[in-house]
């Protein structure tokens, strides 16, 4: 005769940048520890800064965050490990230890993923062989011991004129000025600005020596130099791409419902429109935003969309009332060296206003704004009202039967 009893409901949550990491601290606190088991899969065992790597890369260093830490006495279980597969209609994850020598299959009834993306060599000859990133810890490490190497005078080349591309040539330019650094921009500089914030931009990175290379593209990388659209020979003895993000490439190959580029596609509650158990925030995700434009691939659209996912979860597992979609914007923060910023004010749909903060205020401004995310992140379960009501519609079954039981339906 079977021993039935109630077991815990299981989320697992992929990934612990800034939005997988919220989130597993959210469900910890609006959720009892008595009815749900929480599980935080990472391949790293510290919290990585994404939006401060381009000062790692120049040298600076930035302040260990352990999960284990972050964590204690949360009951959100920290798993180390790269995540391998994801069977979304068995509803299992594959995990492979750090060292690859072993994999382990986990069950789950509640699935958050958010394993975030990398750079985005858009297939440049060249590029992934011998450019240099910023988009996640190994890439800036990387660069940041190339860069050490340079003398005086040598050749910088960044690609991509986005947030990421101004932020590594003003950082580098700031901190080596003895190094000729390039800026290669497929449009106008800071196009996407208010005439204010062009005006910033072009002043501080003309103060910073950095040669700015408007309307051009890059169609070759090389070990010494890049190669334009036009045929022109760049010198680069280090060139650093940014000219985008690309989103980790595990959810194309599961049943879940993905667009082209391989994102998630999710309602306005995150919830995959294909698996209603999964749930999809940050950049692997694809979810409409204000204007019914996509929310873009950044922290200001991940940490917010951290929170409505969690509190989605927890609403429906609880009986709660469903949380009103929030995720909107408010400004863009860019950091120009440690000295300058600027503060572009923008639209709820992430169009820029005549409006921008600049200087070493706005540099203060966005130095507040890293704190605090990184600050949220090592904080996760405080300033949120505990939930103590029971877990309603939970699962009920054998515990040795490994069987996941959904604990959530599908809506219609």
């Amino acid at each position: 005769m079977k021993d039935h009893t109630v077991r815990k409901h299981r989320i697992i949550v992929l990934g612990a940048g800034y939005t997988g990491a919220i989130a597993a601290g959210r469900l910890a606190k609006r959720l009892r520890s008595e009815d749900v088991d929480i599980t935080l899969v990472n391949a790293e065992s510290d919290f990585v800064e994404r939006v401060r790597l381009h000062q790692l890369a120049v040298g600076q260093e930035l302040r260990p965050r352990p999960f284990a830490e972050m964590f204690a006495g949360t009951g959100v279980a920290l798993r180390l490990g790269r995540v391998t597969a994801v069977d979304a209609d068995r509803r299992t994850v594959t995990v492979a230890d750090p060292d690859a020598t072993e994999t382990e299959e986990l069950a789950y009834d509640t699935l958050v993923y958010a394993l975030g993306s990398g750079w985005n060599s858009h297939g440049v000859p060249g590029a992934a062989e011998h450019a240099h990133d910023v988009a996640g810890r190994p890439g800036a490490l990387r660069l940041r011991e190339r860069l050490a190497a340079l003398g005086a005078g040598q050749p910088v080349v960044v690609v991509g004129g986005g947030l990421t591309g101004v932020e590594a040539a003003t950082e580098i330019a700031e901190a080596r000025p003895e190094l000729d650094v390039a800026l290669v921009v497929r449009g106008e500089l800071g196009d996407w600005l208010s005439p204010k914030g062009r005006h910033h931009l072009r002043k501080v990175t003309g103060r910073l020596g950095i040669t700015v290379r408007e309307h051009t593209t890059v169609g070759e990388v090389a070990a010494d130099h890049v190669v334009t659209a036009d045929g022109t020979d760049l010198p680069a003895a280090v060139t650093v791409w940014t000219t985008g993000f690309a989103v980790h490439p595990i959810a194309r190959a599961t049943t879940l419902e993905v667009t082209g580029s391989g994102q998630i596609v999710v309602d306005r509650t995150l919830r995959s429109v294909s698996h209603p158990d999964v749930y999809a925030i940050g950049d692997a995700a694809f979810a409409m935003g204000p204007g019914d434009k996509p929310l873009r691939m950044s922290c200001a659209s991940g940490v917010p969309a951290a929170w409505q996912a969690a509190d989605t979860i927890a609403a429906h597992l609880t009986g709660d009332k469903l949380p009103e979609p929030s995720v909107r914007y408010f400004n863009q923060c860019i950091s120009l060296g440690r000295k300058e910023g600027l503060i572009q004010y923008v639209t709820a749909d992430d169009r820029a206003v005549s409006a921008a903060l600049t200087g070493r205020l706005a540099a203060f401004y966005k130095e507040i704004v890293c704190k605090g995310a990184a600050w949220g992140v090592a904080n996760p379960t405080l300033g949120l009202p505990t939930r103590r009501r029971p877990v309603v519609r939970r699962a009920t079954a054998p515990v040795a039967d490994a069987t996941p039981v959904p604990a959530v339906p599908a809506e219609s």
